[in-house]
Formats: C-alpha cells, sequence, structure tokens
C-alpha cells in the first residue's frame, strides 16, 4: 500500500491481475483545452479506451493525495475549476503538502503512473526542447520523466511550439527510443510531416506490445529499469494541417508571446490558444482528434501487452 497513491478500485483490481489500464494527464482538462471542449475530450478519450477493452485511469493530485483513476464528477470538476494549479514533476510536494488541487502534466503523470504500476500512458504531445533554449535551457520535464521511468507513452510526436529537431536529439541523447506508428516520420503535433526520419517503425498494437514488453524486460545494469518509450502516433489524416500552414501561425504566435511577456509555465497554454483563434479553431479541432485517436491507441497496446504478459506466465 502506497498512502501518497489512491488507485480507484477497478483499476487497483485490474492491475494486480495484469489487466491493461491506460493513464491519462489531466493538464490537458485544466489548462491545454477550452471550455466545453475540455471537459467533453477527457470523457471522450475515457470512451475509447474502454471500447478498445482497456480502462482509463485519468490522473490529478487531489487532498494531498496522487489520485489515479479520476470520477467523471472529479473530472467535471477540474474541468471546470479556474484556478486549478498546472503540477509538473518539480511541483508534486509542494501540492502534496498544500492539499491543492492539482493537474498533471506529462511529467507528473508518468511519475504517478509509474508508482500505481501503470506501464503506459496517451497524451497528445510531450513537452520537449523549447525554441531557443540553446539560451534559455528551456526543456521539458516531461524528457527527463521519460528517462527516470520505465512507462510507454502514446503520443503525437512533440508539440508544434517546440524546437522538435533539439527535441529529437535530447530524446535520443536521453537513450529514450522513439517508434513510429505506421509512420518513418516523426509527427510535427499538427502536422502529420516534420522532415525528422525514424530509425524504427511498428504497423500494429501487438508489434508495439512486443517492443514494449523488450524494452521493459531490458533494463540497464545496476539499474533496474529501463528508459520510458514514446510510440508516435501521426494526427489523422484528416484532421491533419500543412506543416508550413502551422508554422507560419507559429511564427505569430511566439511574436505575441515575446511582446506579452509570457514566461514560464504560461507559455504552453498560451500558445496554443493563439493557434486556435489565429487558425479559426483548425488547431484546436486537430488537437482534439489526436488526442482521441492516441488515446485508442494507447489501449489498443495496452490490451495487447496485457496478452502477452497473460501468454508468458
Amino acid at each position: 500500500m502506497d498512502p501518497l497513491v489512491s488507485v480507484r478500485s477497478d483499476i487497483a483490481a485490474a492491475l494486480v491481475v495484469g489487466g491493461p489500464v491506460v493513464g491519462l494527464e489531466s493538464t490537458v482538462i485544466a489548462h491545454g483545452l477550452p471550455r466545453p471542449h475540455n471537459l467533453d475530450t477527457a470523457l471522450q478519450m475515457e470512451a475509447v479506451i474502454r471500447q478498445a477493452g482497456a480502462l482509463p485511469a485519468t490522473i490529478a493530485v487531489l487532498n494531498g493525495q496522487f489520485v489515479v483513476g479520476l470520477t467523471e464528477e472529479q473530472i467535471a470538476s477540474i474541468a471546470e475549476t479556474p484556478d486549478v494549479a498546472k503540477v509538473s514533476s518539480s511541483d508534486l510536494t509542494a501540492i502534496l503538502a498544500s492539499s491543492r488541487t492539482g493537474a498533471t502534466t506529462v511529467a507528473a503523470t508518468i511519475f504517478i503512473a509509474s508508482r500505481a504500476g501503470i506501464n503506459i500512458i496517451a497524451t497528445g504531445g510531450i513537452g520537449g526542447a523549447h525554441r531557443g533554449s540553446e539560451n534559455t535551457f528551456d526543456i521539458s520535464a516531461d524528457l527527463t520523466a521519460l528517462a527516470r521511468t520505465s512507462v510507454t507513452v502514446v503520443c503525437s510526436g512533440a508539440k508544434a511550439i517546440l524546437d522538435l529537431p533539439r527535441t529529437v536529439e535530447v530524446l535520443e541523447t536521453m537513450g529514450i527510443p522513439v517508434v513510429g506508428y505506421a509512420t518513418n516520420e516523426f509527427p510535427a503535433f499538427y502536422s502529420r510531416e516534420s522532415n525528422l526520419p525514424l530509425p524504427h517503425r511498428v504497423d500494429t498494437p501487438d508489434e508495439a506490445a512486443r517492443m514494449m514488453r523488450i524494452h521493459q524486460d531490458l533494463g540497464w545494469p545496476g539499474q533496474g529499469i529501463p528508459t520510458g518509450m514514446l510510440i508516435v502516433n501521426p494526427p489523422p489524416a484528416e484532421n491533419a494541417l500543412p506543416r508550413a500552414e502551422v508554422e507560419s501561425l507559429i511564427s505569430g504566435a511566439v511574436a505575441a508571446a515575446e511582446e506579452a511577456g509570457i514566461r514560464g509555465k504560461a507559455v504552453t497554454p498560451f500558445l496554443l490558444e493563439q493557434l486556435a483563434r489565429n487558425s479559426g479553431g483548425k488547431t484546436l479541432q486537430t488537437n482534439i482528434a489526436l488526442l482521441v485517436a492516441n488515446a485508442r491507441l494507447a489501449a489498443e497496446i495496452a490490451v495487447a501487452y496485457s496478452a502477452r504478459k497473460a501468454r508468458s506466465r
């Protein structure tokens, strides 16, 4: 028993027998999507995970505990409460001590999922090296969290507002495998193309589950666990945007952020809001579509992984 972690009873029972469970971050609900899309999308992600045969486990910090498997009422509260804290891994101690409500980023979600025994999560895009990070050293804790745990993350690459080539380089330096799902190219979040080739690819959930199982059994000498792994899934073709169009939108949003003096954790939500407004809502629709698609794929991989584990017993 872990006194800091409260796991919903059905999820705890599934984890005991090696059943398929998919972790979900909650920052996308509190800070990533506008109302009412945030709640609708969160519930849709949970629904497609259940339809694929797995259990969704949305994660947050509530009343001084890590809560794994929010209820629909708790998800609605995070979606509708304006002052929910944005919690990365470096914030966990303070948020626990204060008993504030905290929505977890990918980094914090990876940490809590690993602590609860969940080995796969789904999100939209991970954080990474920000544009200009060679001067600011602004590199997301998501990458460090991936390097420290064996959790697999299904995503559409890194957020397009980042320096994608530098992010890919940091992932390689940290020894984090990046595997394309039905693609040979690192997705650029809103776009399917980035001109960043991938050396590894899988084309079915079972192939991904097999790679995930081998990687988690690998470990590092003296460490006992491997790094995490990224399975990158391009946005659905019918919702993807041309890379050139997105880059133009990002340039304008970054200039607006600099002019407004936006810094730190406020940068990403500000840029995403600017992109949604200046694209006439197209980036928002792509974001929602890829979130749901990634949740579905993560569930399919989790089911295949669970079946592989059961066959090996």
